[in-house]
């Protein structure tokens, strides 16, 4: 469990996946000169997560001030680790989006953000961040033994 003032409220990340999936839609609903600018946008906002972490993303912030006031106290903080890893997994997928449209391979680029969108939408109506359990097991698989 994360320390009170570095753990982050759950439904944050939820939130943001729901807009990152609303984002992703438009980007597969649009024509090609639109759709590369949407996945730029998409993936500026992903690697703020990553690097800055998801606690101080704008979509955060955004949550922040208009959400969480009208909702409960969390029961919980979370680590905020495997989402922002999560960030950087979506990161990854709109690159490789942004490279197909760029080599003129647009197949690839939809598939990346199709990919990106599953993920997304994973976690924005069940609350299951794909991302964040693949960080849980690269740790587990990574993470040293005790020596008794």
């Amino acid at each position: 469990m994360p320390a009170p003032d570095q753990g982050i409220d759950p439904r944050g990340p939820q939130f943001t996946a729901a807009l990152t999936a609303v984002v992703l839609v438009a980007v597969l609903l649009t024509p090609t000169p639109v759709a590369p600018v949407l996945l730029a946008v998409q993936a500026v906002l992903f690697a703020w997560g990553a690097l800055a972490g998801v606690q101080h993303t704008p979509v955060a912030r955004l949550f922040r001030a208009l959400v969480r006031p009208r909702l409960a106290a969390p029961d919980h903080l979370e680590d905020p680790a495997p989402p922002r890893f999560a960030q950087s997994v979506g990161l990854a997928f709109a690159v490789l989006g942004l490279v197909g449209y760029a080599v003129g391979l647009e197949a690839l680029a939809l598939v990346a953000v199709g990919f990106a969108l599953v993920a997304a939408l994973l976690n924005a109506v069940f609350r299951f961040c794909l991302g964040c359990e693949v960080y849980l097991l690269l740790r587990r698989f990574t993470a040293t033994p005790a020596i008794n």
